[in-house]
């Protein structure tokens, strides 16, 4: 059956379909936009042909990823012609970058919008269903004005949020700063999120209590490097240390973890901060992205290896229980196989919780782009990747081996993914036990048999066995010996 003869013509029907491909910030980005959404009267719909409006949120870290959007919006211009009344977007970072490129290989796209105008779509929306016309939304670029009007430009916009597009009903991101201004050669990041900037502190704790009346038990502190947080309010420099300890009285949150971290502004307040303070998460991903100096020079990361180095070792000083991942990315230009055994030294010497492993690929608009040639076959990249991860995952399955044994508390989040395949869906709530899954405080995912009613509570886990990426446990229990003096708990 052709997809054309699948699409029923319909009138306007206000669902909603919404993909989003990329980082958290997406995530969170595609939340803030269905929430303005919801207040024009849309639902949110699985179906993406028989939805009237269809918004690709994007990514340009990566060329799979623009791959992808442009193989979805191959197959809408079928749905297009059958549904002319239908409304099609392309928001975000590839939006931001390349709008005039998405119009031409995608003419029947409707609105383009960048990352720092996703407040204008339910207007664009309604315009583009009333006039047909094309528009565009976009941010300034880098060098298209001041330092205050660019990032004026990309100003983020928070409203009402969307509890189901969440990563569970008991966690939310809270974005504190967006923006980069590290301009590592490789990354289009600069370009498409602006200029450095940091959310007020009122701010965030409005957002967070808003939150935590929603029964958000966890949120997670978003930025591009995170933790050169800084923002000036009533005279008063708040860094991300500053900000964790007034997050941290907000009745009802019970754990708070953020990313991403830069190396260089990993100071020792923040990793005191952490220790001191119980909801902190014992968790860092901190990204290195290579092993070699010459590699990270070209890369313009603004640290060296020893840097790194010493870095992990105040981290392992101070929270010693603290896990920490990384980031690294193979083949980039000028990457040896003397430099890419030196990544790997780094990762064994580091102990990495896990690593998220990239094979470089060019994107235009970056100064490695213009500068450097791709010289790296892409057979020679994708054996490194598959090294590099099966080194990791070597290391991640015996560290995580050394909680066997052990008891930990878990956040549960909810069903397992093995539980929600089974079913089909993890919304049906019985008094029967099925598999759930929650994180660690130090962020390891763990995998038990539990009621389903223990979602979103702090439970107490035993560890009996493990995989690469999962702690597998059972419930602990306790009994009462009565009579006894102090009533002691038995474990079970």
């Amino acid at each position: 059956m052709t997809t054309e003869s699948k699409i029923t013509p319909v009138e306007h029907n206000q669902k909603l379909y919404i993909e989003t491909v990329g980082c958290q910030m997406n995530v969170l980005d595609s939340e803030l936009v269905v929430g303005a959404l919801r207040q024009e009267g849309y639902e949110l719909t699985s179906d993406m042909l028989q939805a009237d409006t269809v918004l690709f949120n994007t990514c340009s870290v990566r060329e799979h990823a623009e791959h992808k959007i442009y193989s979805q919006l191959g197959r809408m211009k079928f749905s297009k012609r059958e549904r002319p009344d239908q409304v099609i977007g392309v928001i975000g970072c590839m939006a931001q970058k390349d709008q005039d490129l998405i119009f031409r290989r995608a003419p029947h796209v409707d609105i383009i919008v960048g990352t720092g105008q996703l407040g204008e779509i339910p207007r664009m929306v309604r315009e583009a269903r009333s006039n047909r016309e094309k528009s565009m939304a976009l941010s300034l670029g880098r060098k298209a004005g001041s330092r205050d009007s660019v990032s004026a430009s990309f100003e983020s916009y928070d409203p009402l949020r969307e509890p189901e597009m969440r990563p569970s009903p008991y966690q939310a991101y809270v974005r504190i700063m967006i923006g980069c201004d590290k301009f590592c050669t490789y990354c289009v990041v600069p370009s498409t999120r602006g200029p450095e900037q940091s959310r007020a502190p009122k701010d965030i704790l409005s957002e967070t209590r808003v939150l935590a009346g929603q029964g958000v038990k966890e949120i997670i502190l978003l930025g591009q490097t995170v933790n050169s947080y800084k923002h000036t309010e009533d005279g008063r420099l708040h860094r991300l240390s500053d900000l964790l300890h007034q997050l941290h009285d907000v009745d009802g949150i019970d754990r708070i973890k953020f990313i991403t971290s830069y190396p260089k502004d990993m100071g020792n307040d923040l990793l005191e901060t952490i220790r001191d303070l119980p909801k902190a998460a014992h968790y860092l991903h901190v990204p290195i992205q290579s092993g070699c100096n010459d590699v990270l020079k070209m890369m313009k990361r603004g640290y060296t290896v020893e840097q790194y180095m010493e870095m992990m070792g105040r981290i392992r000083e101070i929270l010693p229980d603290c896990a920490v991942s990384s980031d690294f990315i193979v083949g980039h230009p000028g990457e040896t196989e003397e430099s890419f055994e030196k990544s790997m030294d780094i990762i064994r010497e580091c102990r990495f919780k896990n690593s998220f492993i990239f094979k470089y690929s060019p994107r235009p608009g970056t100064k490695a782009f213009e500068l450097y040639e791709d010289e790296i076959p892409d057979k020679v990249k994708k054996r490194r990747n598959n090294e590099m991860l099966a080194l990791q995952n070597q290391i991640s399955e015996e560290d995580n081996a050394g909680f066997i044994g052990k008891e930990v508390e878990v956040l549960v989040e909810g069903a397992s993914k093995t539980e929600v395949k089974k079913s089909g869906s993890n919304s049906e709530e019985t008094d029967g036990t099925i598999q759930l899954m929650g994180r660690t405080r130090c962020d390891r995912i763990v995998a038990f048999d539990g009621n389903p009613r223990l979602k979103g509570t702090l439970t107490n886990i035993s560890i009996f066995d493990c995989t690469p990426t999962t702690l597998l446990g059972s419930i602990v229990t306790r009994s009462y010996q009565h009579g006894t003096e102090g009533m002691l708990p038995i474990l079970q």
